[in-house]
């Protein structure tokens, strides 16, 4: 990797289901080096909803230079999100996915732990809205 990698976040009004998923999305991405990827569930307290500084703080953390992918699980958790950007809160090339929160994560972290940039990473986490099982 080059140091350059697309950062992803995953944002959930849960602090477990969040981190549950970030581990699911990176072991199953494991092999070499895998992308930043960060959780922002809950709130400061631990609380189940949704916070904004929780969210900063780890595109933060993620950000590489290269874009941040954003995963909300749904309702406020992904209007928290378009606040944010709408509000400049985020780093340019930070981007809202319109992905499913599990299938879309693990998509997007193992797009982005191969060097793909944020187009591309976007796209794998969309595209798993079409994985069928049956």
């Amino acid at each position: 990797m080059t140091g350059q990698e697309v950062g992803i976040v995953l944002v959930s009004h849960s602090a477990r289901v969040a981190q549950s998923v970030a581990e699911l999305a990176t072991g199953l991405a494991a092999g070499g080096a895998v992308a930043p990827v960060a959780a922002a569930g809950g709130t400061e307290d631990g609380s189940l909803g949704t916070s904004a500084e929780l969210i900063a703080a780890a595109v933060r953390q993620v950000d590489r230079g290269a874009g941040v992918a954003l995963i909300a699980d749904l309702g406020s958790a992904v209007l928290t999100v378009k606040s944010l950007l709408a509000d400049d809160e985020l780093p340019p090339g930070a981007r809202l996915v319109d992905a499913p929160f599990l299938e879309g994560a693990v998509a997007a972290v193992v797009a982005a732990s191969t060097g793909a940039g944020l187009d591309a990473v976007a796209a794998a986490a969309e595209e798993a809205y079409g994985y069928r099982k049956t």
